[in-house]
């Protein structure tokens, strides 16, 4: 069997290549999205979709890129982040665009057009919406509970899923304004880019902070219990927004404190697990000191990206590339090691599991060190030979 590549030990997959299931998920969100688009060409019309993805796209690009700020302490896998992304224009947007419509159709049928335009937009949308984008996080803690270690990765795949329901909504907002004329597209994308890549990210975060509460040792009641108080909490913050902004700036203004206090909470949220995964790394990697892969000189380089960063550049300019990704692997493995020992002590990991990463995870960190340390004794990062290499199970 082949080995594994040090990004897969890191991410914590058996096979080197990325599994069929993600693949199909990967295909299946994909074409959500096409459908999506394709409704929209027909609705709004070619030139005005494309243009309308222009203005949607650098807004969203610089949000994403805010998300994966936070996720430089232990990075979630790409396709992964990937999948969740195209959840959201994909699948969550598919279906919430069909039972939206529909139930505005309906309410309207009942109740007149305005009011059930209202009742639809204020009330339906966001039960619909929190629940479409929430439920790709119950994926992650139904199939994957020990690879979520803490709010930030649960914060990070809300805020990913949510912003992509927020690019492929605002793609249509946008081409339904460009149809009215040019200052009403600029009005509605000035008020869309300020906060509205924020919000839905936002409030199904709310979601994610249950998930991740569930997801590290939590179960039963409890952890059903926090699931279902952050799926509430993400749909009363996104009712208020939606039902604020339907009273001019009054409302708006009520609903932008809202948000605003939310999004503090997150902060300070985001902050604290940052010291808590400080904490894990200081607290269980000392173990290994004795075996010669981690001396407490890397327990304290190990404890703040700035560190992590200059160690990088430093055996860069001494040692060359290859040396530098040697201390990255090194870095990823040594921080995948200490939550591994977290999630055994929460008992959100197998005893197989845990020892088939251990025993991945303490050998690429040992090859790792041997590359940056010792170089020239081996071959490039992720070619590394001898018959210890965990293999394919």
């Amino acid at each position: 069997m082949a080995p594994l590549t040090p990004k897969a030990i890191i991410e914590g997959r058996t096979r080197s290549r990325p599994s069929t299931v993600v693949i199909i998920g990967l295909v299946l969100a994909g074409v959500g999205a096409l459908l999506v688009m394709i409704s929209y060409f027909v609705f709004n019309g070619a030139a005005h979709t494309v243009l309308a993805t222009l203005m949607a796209l650098p807004v969203g690009i610089v949000v994403v890129a805010g998300l994966l700020l936070l996720d430089r302490f232990e990075p979630e896998p790409f396709l992964k982040l990937l999948f969740v992304f195209l959840w959201g224009c994909g699948v969550a947007a598919l279906i919430a665009l069909v039972v939206n419509t529909a139930g505005i159709l309906f309410l309207s049928a009942e109740i007149g057009h305005n009011g059930g335009s209202f009742l639809g937009t204020a009330f339906l949308a966001p039960v619909v919406e929190e629940t479409l984008k929430g439920s790709v996080l119950l994926i992650l803690l139904w199939r994957r509970r020990d690879e979520i270690n803490g709010v930030t990765d649960c914060v990070l795949y809300a805020g990913m899923v949510g912003m992509g329901f927020a690019v492929i909504e605002d793609i249509n907002y946008f081409g339904e304004a460009l149809g009215k004329g040019g200052e009403v597209a600029i009005v509605t994308w000035v008020a869309r880019s300020v906060m509205g890549p924020i919000s839905h990210p936002a409030f199904t975060s709310a979601t994610g902070i249950g998930v991740a509460y569930a997801a590290t040792g939590r179960r039963g009641g409890k952890g059903a219990l926090a699931v279902i108080g952050g799926w509430c909490l993400a749909i009363f913050l996104h009712m208020s927004w939606n039902f604020g902004s339907s009273f001019g700036l009054l409302g708006l203004g009520i609903s932008v404190l809202i948000a605003t206090a939310w999004v503090t909470v997150l902060i300070v949220l985001l902050v604290g697990d940052r010291h808590r995964l400080v904490g894990t790394i200081r607290h269980f990697l000392p173990m290994y000191i004795p075996s010669g892969i981690v001396t407490p000189t890397d327990i304290t380089m190990l404890s703040s990206l700035h560190t992590r960063r200059d160690a990088r550049r430093v055996i860069r300019s001494r040692l060359g590339r290859q040396a530098a990704r040697a201390m990255e692997d090194y870095q990823l493995a040594a921080t995948e090691l200490a939550l591994l020992h977290a999630s055994a002590t929460s008992r959100t990991v197998t005893p197989q599991r845990f020892a088939f990463r251990q025993q991945s995870l303490t050998y690429l960190m040992g090859q790792a060190r041997r590359v940056f340390a010792a170089p020239g004794l081996l071959g490039p990062p992720g070619n590394f030979p001898g018959s210890s290499q965990p293999t394919n199970r």
